[in-house]
């Protein structure tokens, strides 16, 4: 007796990267044929990676000297400026000095109180202040212009001359010997002048950066999006392929997209959706915050009585009075100094300060 051979029959591979349907036979087949058991799992992420540090991180350049003939700052200005509206600690506590630095001013004809602010806030967001000399027809003496320290460039061998360059294609040379430049010491260069607070940056950066997160996670509802677990048999290829090319398509900048998917013969539990939202969303919001805070305080040196801060504890932060008098003999007083260098410049006395004192505290701070 011979064995009666098994009936064998051949069915066509599925290709994927066809983009069309299946052959009707192979068709016929998924619906009676079992879904092969060597189906493997498949995991993806959603987004691209991100650097460990990007070009913004980059602070500290040197300076080099650029075909225009001047200097540029080691600092980008323009990170400088955009980091001064970043935080609210950062902002305010620059205002702060700039305010108590203005309460104590005695305006001159020269140097009025306004020309004055300006040039104190270029000074501390910046470490550079700039004033031009500005003289009549006669020769006389005019009160001084303030040169904003964003757009000033330095630069000739010796140093000694100064552009005005608000854009990429405007450039004006000043006239030598008219521009005070009031500078930041820095220990790399005597070109420019570096704020001192440049260490606290990454943290006033941080702390911008999970505040956004907070605004774009609220308004998108509190969403924070979902990883999706499909297990569910049913499921072939493409279906898996059609899937993850939605999810790719909804990436992108304060994009949180809800998708609807319909698994018919599916069986209970085969598609699950498992929010982040109270695990990855909150990403321990209150202690980057706080954390963050702190080090921009310290940075500035800014007690935080003097920047409305609410104490967490039941003790406080101290007599804000002695706070106060403490800060201005520490950060005012060597302020006022640096700012009287304009008066070598200038030839005379056109920065003068009052004693500082605390309203209805006639007696001057010590």
């Amino acid at each position: 007796m011979t064995a009666t051979e098994k009936p064998r029959v051949r069915v066509p591979a599925y290709q994927v990267s066809d983009g069309g349907a299946a052959s009707s036979e192979s068709a016929s087949l998924s619906t009676e044929t079992p879904v092969s058991s060597n189906a493997r799992a498949q995991a993806f992420s959603f987004g691209d990676p991100e650097p460990v540090t990007s070009m913004r991180d980059v602070i500290y350049e040197g300076i080099w000297l650029s075909p225009d003939e001047w200097y540029e700052p080691p600092v980008p200005m323009s990170i400088l400026a955009k980091s001064y509206r970043a935080t609210a600690h950062h902002g305010s506590a620059l205002q702060v000095k700039r305010n108590i630095l203005l309460r104590t001013f005695e305006p001159h004809e020269l140097l009025g109180r306004r020309t004055f602010s300006a040039l104190a806030l270029d000074y501390l967001v910046f470490g550079n202040g700039y004033l031009e000399e500005v003289r009549g027809r006669l020769g006389k003496r005019l009160p001084f212009r303030h040169l904003g320290a964003k757009y000033m460039r330095r630069g000739g061998k010796r140093a000694d001359r100064y552009w005005w360059v608000p854009n990429y294609l405007e450039r004006t040379e000043l006239p030598r010997g008219r521009v005070m430049h009031l500078l930041e010491p820095d220990i790399d260069q005597g070109i420019y002048g570096v704020p001192d607070y440049l260490g606290s940056l990454q943290s006033a950066w941080l702390n911008e950066s999970a505040t956004l997160f907070r605004r774009r996670y609220y308004l998108n509802g509190s969403h924070a999006g979902f990883v999706m677990y499909v297990s569910d048999p049913a499921h072939d290829q493409r279906d898996i392929d059609d899937l993850r090319q939605a999810l790719k398509e909804s990436k992108g900048v304060g994009n949180f997209k809800n998708l609807f998917m319909y698994s018919p013969n599916g069986k209970k539990d085969g598609v699950q959706i498992i929010p982040v939202s109270e695990v990855a969303a909150k990403d321990d919001f209150w202690n980057i915050k706080n954390i963050t805070r702190d080090d921009q305080l310290a940075g500035h040196r800014i007690p935080p009585q003097l920047m409305g801060i609410i104490p967490q504890n039941t003790g406080g932060f101290g007599d804000v009075e002695k706070a106060a008098r403490v800060f201005v003999a520490n950060e005012l007083e060597p302020l006022q100094a640096t700012m009287r260098e304009i008066n070598e410049w200038a030839g005379e006395e056109i920065v003068r300060f009052d004693p500082y004192s605390l309203e209805g505290d006639g007696s001057p701070a010590t």
